[in-house]
């Protein structure tokens, strides 16, 4: 069973809960931090990297001499990585999508094949063995689904070894991007279920709403975990949370208090289940009530909680 934890926009608190229930999680998962624009899932459960990968486009890179400048490669891009200036055609690389349009269409071969580095992925174990995947971007690169895909692509042969070497096949726990854009929808697309962290905010209220939204529309099981609940002077905002979830039919597993300490462990890169027996019964908790409300429906092997 793969579970993505998300959250219709940064700072709702997901990465927290993601590296507590990890920590938490009984049955043999593995770790996938997929918020490749900005990981940091590792500096709450400091993994040790063991391997990294390249991952790169097949992109058109130079224009030989036997261009007739024709002018169809320019006409089938769909995404400006083609321009035409008078009879000279001048490839843009960053802009390319690789999609191989403009290599089917040229009627004299004269394109050349390159590739464009669009990120890493990296590999490794936390402290006790559980197996840990993530990615992280170029600077500056703006595709990212086809990191994520090449990064599931892995997990895939990930899982597949873990079950031939248990015996059985691990839980994953996704650290998904924020928000609904594209990496987020690519993430959801590629998991059983998703828990979506909800900031009782106004703007989280906002965005929560158009994660639902978004994320509805995958056909996933879907449930929510309402953190910082009880800030002084937003006792409405919590009302509306937990009214949005029973008016839409949404389980709400968890609410998670709001303490200082809590922010203060945050900033430190400390688990929050590590705060205290009780930040830990919340976690282990939450870890059982997503093997009940998920399991069933997906993998039909329920997690529980060490």
């Amino acid at each position: 069973m793969r579970i993505a934890i998300a959250s219709g926009k940064g700072g709702a608190g997901k990465t927290s809960v993601a590296a507590s229930l990890g920590s938490v999680w009984a049955a043999g998962h593995i770790m996938a931090d997929t918020d490749v624009e900005a990981p940091n899932l590792h500096l709450f459960l400091g993994p040790e990297i063991q391997t990294g990968t390249t991952i790169a486009l097949p992109i058109p890179t130079q224009i030989l001499d036997s261009c007739t400048s024709c002018g169809k490669c320019h006409d089938i891009c769909r995404y400006g990585a083609i321009a035409k200036f008078g009879a000279r055609l001048k490839i843009f690389p960053d802009m390319c999508h690789a999609c191989g349009g403009c290599f089917a269409v040229c009627p004299e071969h004269a394109l050349v094949q390159g590739e464009r580095v669009i990120g890493e992925l990296h590999e490794g174990a936390l402290k006790n063995g559980t197996p840990w995947i993530s990615g992280a971007t170029r600077i500056g690169e703006v595709m990212t689904p086809p990191l994520l895909r090449a990064l599931f692509r892995r997990l895939a042969a990930m899982e597949e070894q873990y079950a031939r070497e248990k015996g059985t096949r691990p839980d994953v726990l996704v650290d998904a991007p924020p928000g609904v854009s594209c990496p987020a929808v690519t993430v959801g697309s590629h998991v059983d279920a998703l828990l979506m962290v909800v900031d009782s905010s106004p703007f989280g209220l906002h965005d929560f709403q158009l994660a639902h939204e978004a994320f509805g529309k995958l056909g996933k099981p879907l449930a929510c975990v309402l953190n910082r609940a009880g800030m002084p002077g937003n006792e409405q905002g919590d009302e509306t949370v937990r009214s949005y979830c029973a008016e839409h039919n949404l389980p709400l597993l968890a609410e998670l208090p709001f303490e200082r300490e809590a922010a203060r462990a945050y900033s430190s890169g400390l688990l929050l289940a590590d705060l205290s027996d009780a930040w830990k019964n919340r976690f282990r908790n939450l870890a059982q009530a997503l093997g009940q409300t998920f399991a069933h429906r997906t993998c039909g092997r329920p997690a529980c909680a060490k």
